[in-house]
């Protein structure tokens, strides 16, 4: 059975915005994460700032261990790296990182962000490609999902317009056009967009939990009543909301990843859980307490 906290960042602990991909070359499972400064004694939020991208590794996606941070820096100074999003791209066998970067550290909510690109051939060493903005001066939390048309399209957090979760296309992953808003409703951030049981789905945390969105196109997203991980768990570290989640498939099942502050009166300290999750009469659902095990590994 998976355990639960499923990790904790050894060096910091504070493990958040995970999210999983699996190595072509080697099958391993790799997270990468923002890794907070949790046990640092700083002022106010700066323990979420200096961060720089932390890599645990698993054989089978449930036992992992801790592999280092990636070194990402391109310019002088002590910056700040969160929310990573890595794909595969078959066609040029390069793994592509889309990062939420800010210059310095910060005490309070604060700086310019851009979404830095990276290449790598083995998903530990990096090249630097260079920044989208799309025209804010805040965008922040990429996720990437390749369209049936062959287009890759990457929904964002754009926190100069209302926090709403806008999108952009790209035929080749170096050129990016704007092309929108793709929800609305309330503020929110981490998206997440993944195909799952014949539909298409987009979850974003807003703060009381995930909220869910449908879409039988991957153009036109409907969201359903309420949200999931919004009630606590009774796992270790699980007994507080759900937060910027990734999700991955396996055949024909769903997992999601997701972080805690598991410490109600303090926010540093964070851990990642996993859950499955699965569609009931065209609801997507996700039971934090239920114990499951992963698919075995197929070489």
């Amino acid at each position: 059975m998976v355990k639960a906290p499923l990790y904790r960042d050894p060096i910091y602990n504070g493990a958040a915005d995970p999210m999983v991909i699996r190595n072509v070359s080697n099958g391993n499972y790799y997270m990468f994460y923002t890794q907070r400064r949790a046990n640092q004694q700083v002022e106010n939020v700066s323990f979420a700032y200096g961060t720089a991208i932390g890599v645990a590794e698993s054989h089978n996606g449930e036992n992992w261990h801790y592999r280092g941070a990636l070194d990402l820096g391109f310019e002088f100074g002590h910056n700040t790296y969160w929310a990573p999003e890595i794909v595969y791209d078959e066609v040029s066998g390069l793994y592509h990182m889309y990062v939420s970067y800010i210059q310095g550290v910060y005490s309070d909510w604060e700086g310019t962000a851009t979404i830095e690109h990276y290449t790598s051939k083995d998903l530990f060493y990096w090249d630097h490609i260079g920044p989208l903005s799309f025209g804010s001066k805040r965008i922040i939390d990429p996720c990437l999902f390749k369209l049936p048309s062959g287009v890759w399209r990457m929904w964002y957090k754009d926190e100069c317009h209302h926090d709403n979760t806008c999108y952009a296309d790209s035929e080749n992953l170096y050129d990016w056009e704007f092309k929108g808003i793709a929800t609305d409703d309330e503020a929110q951030e981490g998206p997440n967009v993944f195909e799952f049981a014949g539909r298409y789905w987009l979850i974003a945390d807003v703060w009381r939990g995930l909220a869910v969105y449908s879409s039988d196109d991957c153009e036109h997203f409907y969201r359903q009543k309420g949200e999931i991980l919004s009630t606590y768990g009774k796992r270790e570290d699980d007994g507080t909301r759900g937060a910027h989640a990734d999700v991955f498939t396996i055949g024909d099942r769903a997992f999601i990843v997701y972080f805690t502050h598991p410490d109600a009166s303090r926010f540093e300290r964070s851990s990642v859980q996993m859950a499955e999750l699965k569609v009931e009469d065209g609801v997507l659902t996700c039971d934090r307490n239920a114990e499951f095990s992963l698919p075995e590994r197929i070489d």
